[in-house]
This record gives structure tokens, C-alpha cells and sequence, in this order.
């Protein structure tokens, strides 16, 4: 029985498929603290799992387009526990006390998880459109070109709603064609849609399923912002964010945003 192999001299290893002197490399302190590497880590393997999850989005959301939903729903349910790492990396970044992270914001500048793009495309992603969050990408071309992008482009429930349509379900033309730049705002004839689809489940199986799966990435996606908020709370208090913004109050109000409103109406129109 052969053992592992164990002779690399031309041949590709674990770390070189996945570039590990580059990724273990990329942790660059800037002060003497120990806890710094800790809130570092936490953020660049957060930008990881966001880098999937919107590979996973990009990709359900063709789906719906196509009405191919079988693996539209694998790739949704893979975000929704995407989200669930996520929202455990903040009990690791918990064990950080005010004391530990006061031994390093100095180094932090003017850096903020509100300047995130990968955060903000996936908002985008979802539906919660804003033009004014592209200014904090200005000084990058690259990136602003991607966001504009995103920005006008539907979100996934732009095209579930327009596959509702294609269904012959009553939403109205002014959501199929909409300005996918803004925000999207709740309508009548979509939550009537939605009525129709959970009143007749078994007519409409994989559109019950797909409210469902997006459901579920909304209500990860409130438990991961949730306790982010309770998170930083933990740690600096009421104290203004780095990046300018007002911290915890902030965090609050992004909490009232909801993505996909009609599926919430919906239960209380049954």
C-alpha cells in the first residue's frame, strides 16, 4: 500500500493550488498589538466568505432568469449558510475586549467596514440600491466601474418578480421594467402575486420553494447584521465609527431595511 506523496519537485502541493504564501501573507499589522492580527483575520476570511456568496448570488440570479430554479435554489441555500459562518465570526471577534481594540484603532485611520465594495455589491445584489454608496469607491476606477454596474443591473429579486410575471401571476409592468437602480419599494400587485403562489402551493411548487429560499437568505442576512451591531456595541460602545460613520445608531438603522417586504406581508394576507 502506497503511502502520501511526498516528492513536490515539479508538481503542484496544497499550497500552491490554493496560493497560500500569498494569503498567509497578506496579515500586515501596523502596531505592536497582539489582538490586531485577530480583527484582521476575522475581516479578510469575512471578504472571503463575501466573495462566494456573491459568486453563489451572480449565479442563482441567471438562474431565475433562465426559470431554471432546481440549481438556483442549491446555490441560495449555500448562501443562506455562507451566512451562517459569517454571523459566528462575530463570536470570535467578541472575545475582543474595549481595552484590546483601543490598543490599535489609531492604526485603523480612516479604514471602516462601510467602505467594504463586496459588502456593498452584495446589497446591490439583493435589491437595496443606493447611488450615493458609490462615492467611497471614487478614488478606485476599477471598483466604481463594477459597482455602476451592479447598481443597474436586477437584483435577484428583480428577476423572481419578473419570473412571476413570465408566469402569468399580476405583477404589474411597472416592477418588470422598472429603473433597477433604485431601491426597490414595495407594490400591491406583488404581494398579491405572492398570495396566489402560497394560497396554491402545489400549482406553484418552485415558486412557494424560491419565496422560501429567499426568506432564508434574508433572515441570515438580519442575524449577521444583528450581531455586527451587537458586536461592535460589545466593543466600542456608542463611540462614532472609524470611517465616519455614527457606529452603533447606524447599524441600527440598517437593521430596518427589509429586502424582499412582500414575503413578510404575505403571512399576515393568508
Amino acid at each position: 500500500m502506497s503511502g502520501p506523496h511526498t516528492d513536490f519537485k515539479g508538481e503542484m502541493s496544497y499550497a500552491d493550488y490554493l496560493g497560500l504564501d500569498r494569503l498567509l501573507d497578506a496579515q500586515h499589522t501596523r502596531s505592536t498589538s497582539h489582538d490586531e492580527l485577530l480583527f484582521i483575520v476575522i475581516h479578510q476570511a469575512s471578504e472571503l466568505w463575501l466573495k462566494l456568496a456573491l459568486h453563489e448570488l451572480g449565479a442563482a440570479t441567471e438562474m431565475v432568469k433562465k426559470g431554471d430554479l432546481s440549481p438556483a435554489f442549491k446555490m441560495t441555500s449555500r448562501v443562506t449558510r455562507i451566512f451562517a459562518q459569517l454571523i459566528q465570526s462575530w463570536d470570535v471577534l467578541s472575545t475582543m475586549t474595549p481595552a484590546d481594540y483601543l490598543s490599535f484603532r489609531e492604526s485603523l485611520g480612516k479604514s471602516s467596514g462601510f467602505q467594504s465594495y463586496q459588502y456593498r455589491l452584495l446589497e446591490f445584489a439583493l435589491g437595496n440600491k443606493d447611488r450615493a454608496m458609490l462615492a467611497p469607491h471614487c478614488h478606485r476606477s476599477d471598483l466604481h466601474a463594477r459597482l455602476e454596474e451592479a447598481l443597474n443591473r436586477p437584483s435577484l429579486y428583480d428577476e423572481s418578480l419578473r419570473l412571476l410575471a413570465r408566469r402569468g401571476l399580476p405583477v404589474a409592468p411597472e416592477i418588470v421594467d422598472r429603473d433597477f437602480s433604485e431601491s426597490y419599494r414595495p407594490h400591491a400587485s406583488v404581494r398579491e402575486a405572492w398570495v396566489a403562489v402560497y394560497r396554491d402551493a402545489a400549482r406553484y411548487w418552485d415558486l412557494y420553494e424560491l419565496a422560501e429560499e429567499l426568506l432564508d437568505i434574508e433572515d441570515s442576512l438580519q442575524q449577521w447584521r444583528f450581531r455586527h451591531m451587537t458586536t461592535v456595541k460589545r466593543v466600542i460602545g456608542f463611540r462614532a465609527g472609524t470611517g465616519g460613520t455614527p457606529g452603533v445608531p447606524y447599524l441600527r438603522q440598517r437593521l430596518d431595511h427589509v429586502f424582499f417586504p412582500e414575503l413578510w406581508e404575505v403571512r399576515t394576507s393568508l
